[in-house]
């Protein structure tokens, strides 16, 4: 569930707020986390239009030129369509390197088929190059050939289920990972073209026959970039939502706060299921995602952060 609180209300006078917030000497700041921090993608995007519509103005251009640093990013990001918002998550994980590659596979690993065909297509029209070429352009070897499966697949998206063929893939999954050699061809196949529903049925055949989750098998044999995003995308298909959990909290836990993760998972999941993540970091942490939160920020940035969460 979204945490998500939206208000109803007209564009046009969310637009002229948001143009009075931004006279005088300093920005009203508490009008702009009141508004848009409470207005859906639908309505955000109907205040940009109206906004521009009225003072020939870009919004996001005036945006970033009103406020700064990580509250600055955070509603940048809030502001834009989701395709586009993934478009730049991707491009900016490109050229952080090899800091950056488990974000390619978040996102791509967490969307659907068709938002994975939409996020490529906001990367092309944002950057003038595929999402596959830049991908490519930046990686080597298996790990490259991983991620520009995952980024040009476009799984089948039904609940149908092969159990013989899940036990087929689990052993192969299991050959790959136990020698480290000669099979990741096969796995790199397996997980960036079956469906979601398949591979979820694979990994839990190897469990059942292997004694030991996939991921945690990964994770004792996870020395290089390729395993290590092996382990990530597999988390993210097995469940994004202890696999965002995991995200929170070691961007709060680490000493000087990751905001970059905290924005990302906060902005992305905010309307879709940032709830049931609260829950789960919950029951992982024994304390209130809001309340870790607002123990390591600050400032407007706190305050933006909290309200997306329903406070």
């Amino acid at each position: 569930m979204a945490t998500l609180v939206s208000i109803k209300s007209s564009p046009l006078e969310d637009a002229e707020a948001l143009q009075k917030a931004f006279k005088g000497w300093g920005t009203d700041e508490k009008s702009v986390i009141t508004i848009l921090g409470h207005r859906s993608v639908y309505q955000r995007q109907q205040i940009r239009k109206a906004y521009e519509e009225k003072y020939q103005e870009d919004l996001l251009k005036r945006l970033e030129s009103e406020i700064s640093g990580d509250f600055e990013r955070a509603v940048y990001r809030w502001m834009l369509e989701p395709a586009e918002r993934d478009a730049v998550l991707a491009h900016v994980a490109i050229k952080d390197g090899s800091k950056g590659y488990h974000v390619i596979i978040e996102v791509v690993s967490v969307l659907s088929p068709e938002e994975v065909l939409a996020l490529r297509r906001a990367y092309h029209n944002r950057y003038k190059h595929s999402l596959e070429e830049d991908v490519a352009a930046h990686t080597t070897g298996h790990l490259r050939q991983l991620l520009v499966g995952l980024v040009s697949s476009f799984r089948y998206g039904g609940d149908e289920i092969n159990p013989k063929l899940a036990k087929t893939e689990a052993d192969i999954l299991h050959e790959s990972i136990k020698e480290k050699k000669g099979s990741y061809e096969e796995a790199i196949r397996i997980l960036t073209t079956r469906s979601k529903t398949q591979l979820l049925a694979t990994f839990n055949r190897y469990k059942d026959d292997h004694g030991t989750s996939i991921t945690k098998k990964l994770l004792d044999n996870a020395s290089d970039d390729f395993h290590k995003a092996l382990h990530t995308a597999i988390r993210c298909i097995s469940d994004h939502k202890k696999y965002y959990e995991k995200v929170l909290r070691g961007a709060l836990k680490r000493i000087g706060t990751d905001e970059d993760g905290l924005t990302r998972v906060v902005v992305t999941r905010a309307e879709k299921d940032l709830k049931d993540i609260k829950e789960v970091y919950y029951k992982r942490n024994s304390v209130h995602l809001e309340d870790a939160i607002a123990k390591e920020i600050s400032g407007d940035y706190k305050k933006f952060i909290l309200t997306l969460l329903g406070k």
